[in-house]
């Protein structure tokens, strides 16, 4: 079965990374088949600052506007 690899920006929970785990191996079980056991899901976590898209640093860019719930 797969290793799957996700790069994201630090700062996420782990129970977010619990949730994106456990969502990410049940689509695995579901369109490839095999169970659980055999996927493994690494998460390596970047900062800002080591992310560039377009040429410009994610750090350089605006931040997000905040969500009204925050």
């Amino acid at each position: 079965m797969p290793t799957i690899h996700v790069e994201l920006f630090e700062g996420r929970s782990v129970e977010m990374k619990r949730a994106l785990a456990q969502e990410i191996t049940a689509a695995c079980v579901r369109v490839l088949g095999g169970s659980a056991d055999g996927v493994d899901v690494i998460f390596s976590e970047v900062a800002r600052h080591d992310w560039a898209t377009g040429g410009v640093l994610w750090s350089d860019k605006a931040a997000p506007p905040k969500s009204p719930l925050d």
